[in-house]
């Protein structure tokens, strides 16, 4: 057996291993309620001064994050948070809600109805003049497209108005139009909610293992550290990529979802896998994604996005392809490319934790996210959606526009475990992207990491940048083809 074949075979083993079940713990935690405390923080007033808080940190190894900052796993309850945020901002007001959606509704149509109108050849005669002011055009309908798409969101965490039918009615003619399943994405996201952070029930932006991410590249995982760097081209290549086709690649199918659709409790995802004809989509009643009694709601989403084509059809048909590319499809694009740009960077930073089924809990998924900042854009064009998402992993029910007092209120009772990065407002949100495709590859544990510990995972590279990953002794196959040889 040579050494090339032993690599092939170990590899795919690697990949067989990773979509099916690595251990038989049961994964499901306590009621978010009553998430008990396990590890205090250094910044509880009642680890101060515990001596077998200490020597119990010592034995599990110490936890360090990608920047090589010291981590403590986080000890407040979801309960806290909750008490620690005013009534008032729970109260949901369908007035305002739908007060919103007028205003991004207009805004949309104004903009049309303005350069429809007046950027035209008889007004303005230079055709670059005209492009460049079309190209300005697709942005700023995407803002507001984006804008719309997110009190959408908001519609399906219930947090647009104490009426669920109104939400759900809003909820659909909003994404529809801009052609998202609702109620597929609804379900779908839901359970991203129930299980974010955690490693193999996670519903977006799960990254890969260091096992994983070996595979894709050819290598075995103890390679990794000899590897030379990515180069950067590759990596603003595989940005475009993502940015461009992340949005269709995810309701497709189910790419950056997990991979552990084995699991799914009315056996709906066996022998399905992510990635094209694999069964794993939003469409599809049948997808593992969802259950027996949501098919009426899939098919529902499905007539949305049928009605919406029907239109977008007959608008190229009589008014022409090139129109409706630069009217609808651009804009769409730039709509695609704000989503993903924010869902990558709420779950994506070199200080965020991933956590394996042992270690995971509702509380520390939900403070394994980040709050930016995109200025006025963000603030009041994406309605805050940026700023305040922590927040929004804890109480998802919390409307937008009462995010910001609740925000304040829980970084109290989070202590270190808030995470903010503000700098640079929106230029510093798009070298966050940068940054964060830089540093975060792969996830892996902690070197001398034990016990409840070893299941927090951290992000690492092979780009040299903040705390190098663990050295690997080579796996006993490979080992044992050398001896072969």
């Amino acid at each position: 057996m040579s050494a090339i074949t032993a690599r092939k075979s170990f590899v795919q083993q690697t990949d067989n291993l990773n979509s099916t079940s690595s251990s038989t713990t049961n994964s499901i935690a306590a009621s978010p309620e009553n998430t008990p405390r396990q590890s205090p923080s250094s910044t509880s007033l009642s680890s101060l001064g515990s001596n077998n808080d200490l020597e119990l940190k010592t034995v599990n190894g110490k936890l360090l994050d990608t920047y090589g900052n010291e981590f403590h796993l986080p000890d407040f309850t979801i309960k806290e948070i909750r008490d620690a945020i005013p009534a008032h901002c729970f109260k949901r007001s369908a007035a305002k809600g739908l007060g919103y959606v007028a205003r991004d509704l207009a805004s949309l149509a104004a903009t049309f109805y303005l350069f429809h109108t007046y950027v035209t050849p008889e007004n303005i005669s230079s055709t670059s003049a005209r492009a460049a002011l079309w190209a300005v055009y697709t942005f700023v309908q995407g803002l507001f497209g984006t804008g719309l798409w997110v009190l959408a969101h908001e519609c399906g965490h219930q947090s647009f108005s104490p009426s669920k039918t109104l939400n759900d009615t809003v909820g659909w003619f909003c994404h529809s139009a801009l052609l998202v399943p609702y109620f597929s994405w609804k379900i779908s996201h839901g359970k991203h909610h129930k299980a974010t952070g955690h490693i193999e029930r996670d519903m977006v932006f799960v990254p890969k293992t260091r096992d994983q991410y070996a595979s894709r590249v050819g290598y075995y995982a103890h390679e990794l550290t000899e590897l030379m760097e990515e180069t950067p081209i590759v990596t603003a290549i595989t940005m475009i990529g993502q940015q461009l086709v992340g949005w269709p690649l995810y309701i497709l199918a189910n790419v950056t979802g997990h991979n552990y659709h084995e699991r799914q409790s009315e056996g709906r995802g066996k022998g399905k896998r992510n990635g094209f004809g694999g069964g794993v989509n939003h469409f599809d009643p049948s997808s593992p994604l969802y259950e027996a009694k949501d098919s009426k709601l899939i098919l529902l989403s499905d007539l949305g996005l049928g009605i919406t084509v029907t239109a977008l059809f007959l608008i190229g048909s009589n008014f022409g392809w090139a129109n409706l590319a630069v009217w609808y499809l651009i804009p769409y694009l730039w709509v695609n490319h704000w989503l993903v740009a924010i869902t990558f960077l709420q779950h994506t930073d070199p200080t965020l934790p991933h956590y394996e089924p042992q270690s995971w809990n509702f509380a520390r998924g939900a403070a394994a996210t980040i709050d930016r900042e995109f200025g006025f854009i963000g603030r009041h064009l994406l309605h805050g959606i940026i700023e305040t998402h922590v927040l929004h992993h804890f109480v998802s029910t919390i409307p937008f526009y009462n995010a910001d007092e609740a925000t304040e209120a829980i970084k109290p009772i989070m202590g270190q475990h808030y995470r903010s990065n503000v700098e640079g407002g929106s230029l510093g949100f798009l070298k966050s992207m940068w940054n964060s495709a830089r540093m975060c590859q792969w996830i892996e544990s902690c070197e001398g990491a034990e016990g409840e510990n070893k299941g927090v995972l951290f992000y690492r590279n092979r780009n040299g940048l903040g705390v190098p990953p663990q050295k690997l002794s080579p796996p006993a196959e490979l080992e044992a083809a050398k001896s072969d040889l």
